[in-house]
């Protein structure tokens, strides 16, 4: 087990004696398959603060499960930051939870384009008082750059936890 999801439990762990309250995480997946929350449910008690994931592959299921926004998608696309941001929102509705991170990208090896290459991913994260997608490009092959993007965005929620912490 990595250790990146230990620290991660440990500062939900933190934030719950710094501000009484336990915080929820879920993930709405796309291109990682769900392995987002495969690595968060590798911690033993993690069911005490991980509530549950939704892999929403298709535009369909990002839009009639998740409630990403059609015009989202025709105007800036499945892979883009407000993509990546409205599926962290929506996630965070559905799921009723503090803290939902998202991803949507290009694996590859085909799909890519010249504007939006293969490796090419956002990963979102939603809480109560923040929304935001950070653009990643990743340059493995596509079992890689789906293990790079589930671990970026790991490393997305590790430094929003450090951020509740300092508060």
């Amino acid at each position: 087990m990595a250790e990146l999801e230990i620290e991660i439990a440990k500062l939900i762990g933190e934030c719950h004696v710094k501000t009484g309250k336990l915080l929820t995480i879920g993930t709405i997946e796309s291109a990682t398959g769900g392995r987002i929350a495969d690595k968060i449910t590798n911690v033993s008690g993690s069911s005490d603060y991980f509530k549950g994931s939704v892999v929403a592959y298709s535009n369909e299921a990002k839009t009639n499960v998740v409630g990403v926004k059609k015009g989202t998608i025709e105007n800036y696309g499945a892979v883009s930051s407000q993509t990546a941001m409205e599926m962290a929102q929506g996630g965070r509705e559905l799921l009723d939870v503090d803290i939902c991170i998202s991803d949507t990208g290009i694996a590859g090896p085909s799909g890519g384009s010249p504007e939006k290459p293969v490796g090419l991913f956002y990963i979102g994260l939603a809480s109560e008082n923040e929304c935001l997608s950070q653009k990643h490009v990743f340059s493995g092959n596509r079992e890689e750059n789906k293990r790079d993007a589930a671990g970026t965005a790991l490393v997305m929620l590790k430094q929003h936890l450090l951020h509740c912490i300092s508060k």
